[in-house]
């Protein structure tokens, strides 16, 4: 599903983000991106979903060169992946009912089709009866679930979190990873970049370690 080769992010002259990363995740895997803050687990998320390109290397997901692709293409390409960003990205002036269905909007699915999927996909994360709340209404847990349910929403290939539990407990920790395994269990592919080792330990998934921008282990 992800195949990196030899890849190297450069923002400035000083600093090397990624140094000849070279990964393969496989289709319907769910793996562990980790390592400390720094490490270039965001870059290469970002990488991969064509919000940024590499200085060098090849990346190649789901079988297309996303390094190589027209600008053109690139919302083709995000239509099959899912995102949960760190901070949420929500709206905060629509429902979270709005916000999960934005996706189906902008891919001018009809309203009706919008508000039943946005529904089922906000009751597989238990906040359907919150639907016509907005976000600064609701925990930063409720919050992360929204995003993920936005995530979720078109059936996703691939889905890719970045730090999805860093502001939750230890319980809705582990709540949101079944839910990530219950979707990695009907062929999504999942990679979940976190530094929480415990919870990494817990799950017993594959791990992809990084640190100053190289895979140290895997």
């Amino acid at each position: 599903m992800i195949q990196a080769f030899h890849v190297y992010k450069q923002y400035d002259r000083e600093s090397c983000a990624l140094s000849d990363v070279t990964v393969h995740v496989n289709k319907g895997e769910f793996c562990f991106l980790t390592g400390p803050s720094g490490a270039g687990k965001t870059t290469f998320l970002k990488l991969v979903f064509r919000e940024e390109l590499p200085s060098q290397g090849q990346i190649i997901v789901g079988g297309r060169n996303v390094t190589a692709i027209p600008d053109g293409q690139i919302p083709l390409l995000r239509r099959s992946i899912g995102v949960v960003f760190q901070d949420f990205k929500l709206l905060k002036r629509r429902t979270i009912l709005e916000n999960v269905a934005f996706v189906l909007k902008i891919l001018t699915v009809s309203s009706k089709e919008q508000k039943r999927r946005a529904f089922t996909a906000l009751k597989s994360v238990g906040l359907h009866h919150k639907m016509h709340a907005y976000p600064l209404q609701l925990s930063g847990g409720e919050q992360q679930r929204v995003a993920i349910a936005r995530a979720l929403i078109n059936d996703p290939m691939l889905l890719l979190a970045d730090e999805p539990t860093g502001n939750l407990d230890p319980d809705m920790t582990m709540e949101i990873m079944t839910l990530f395994q219950e979707v990695n269990s009907r062929g999504t592919t999942v990679l979940v970049a976190t530094h929480d080792r415990e919870m990494i330990q817990r799950l017993g998934k594959r791990v992809i370690a990084l640190e100053k921008g190289r895979v140290v282990t895997e």
